[in-house]
């Protein structure tokens, strides 16, 4: 795990299971046949080094007559599966009244299918094992929550040209990921825009970035580069993404236009 915080949630569960497991005297090998994973995933487990799925917890607490107390912990284990990163960067999308993105070298993160990410996380290098790419993927999906919680955060983004282009997954996980991008634009709380690559003047060469408006009035930043994932409240720092942001939006196509410019885009792949 890559943070202290999850490293212990996952030990708890670790130790609750083997109490529980030896309780019902059963060997890891036999709770394992019982569940339908094997031996070396249930050490793995006990020693909190695996992150359980949510029917590899279900199952056990049936097996060994927990009554619910192991698949309760099925909460605390997924919110442990994502990069501590990404759970702070959900909270504070979850915290959002707007929130607004820029994206220069790939489809936002918020607006990813599976497909897409996946294929993201599969060309990273150094390479990430299997394990690590579905537990990227799926704290990416998590993220799109956002979309769909009550009250409706305002939400917008600007999508570089060449990230509606580039094929990573290939022709066909592109299209999906552009016909996607169409079905949610036409959210009401939702708005894409696409900055043409012929753009003479442009505020966003410094690179991607991130806006999140909190409920409490608060503005903050956020940006990624290489190897640095960086948190902005610094108000001077602040003010200077939002003038960024603000001349970003100004510069890129309309809504409206930028719909249209990725039907295009799609008809061409």
């Amino acid at each position: 795990m890559e943070d202290e915080e999850a490293t212990a949630v996952l030990k708890a569960v670790g130790r609750q299971l083997k109490a529980w497991r030896e309780a019902a005297g059963m060997t890891q090998a036999e709770l394992g046949a019982a569940i339908g994973y094997g031996e070396e995933m249930v050490s793995s487990v006990e020693r909190g080094r695996r992150v359980p799925k949510p029917e590899f917890l279900e199952g056990a607490d049936e097996v060994l007559g927990a009554g619910g107390k192991i698949a309760a912990m099925k909460k605390d284990v997924e919110e442990a599966r994502y990069p501590k990163k990404v759970r702070d960067l959900a909270k504070l999308e979850a915290e959002s009244v707007e929130l607004g993105a820029y994206a220069s070298h790939h489809i936002h993160g918020l607006l990813q299918t599976p497909e897409y990410a996946q294929a993201l996380y599969a060309m990273r290098r150094p390479s990430y094992t299997e394990e690590e790419i579905e537990r990227h993927v799926g704290a990416r999906m998590a993220r799109k929550s956002v979309f769909e919680r009550v009250p409706r955060p305002l939400i917008t983004f600007v999508q570089e040209e060449v990230t509606l282009r580039r094929p990573i997954g290939g022709r066909m996980v592109l299209r999906q990921q552009l016909e996607h991008l169409l079905d949610v634009s036409r959210l009401r709380h939702v708005e894409i825009q696409v900055m043409p690559t012929g753009r003479e003047d442009h505020a966003g060469m410094a690179g991607s970035l991130q806006l999140l408006k909190l409920r409490d009035g608060k503005t903050l930043g956020h940006t990624e580069a290489q190897l640095s994932n960086r948190l902005i409240s610094e108000s001077r720092e602040v003010q200077i993404v939002e003038m960024r942001y603000g001349m970003i939006r100004a510069q890129a196509l309309p809504p409206q236009e930028s719909l249209v410019f990725i039907e295009n885009v799609l008809g061409e792949t």
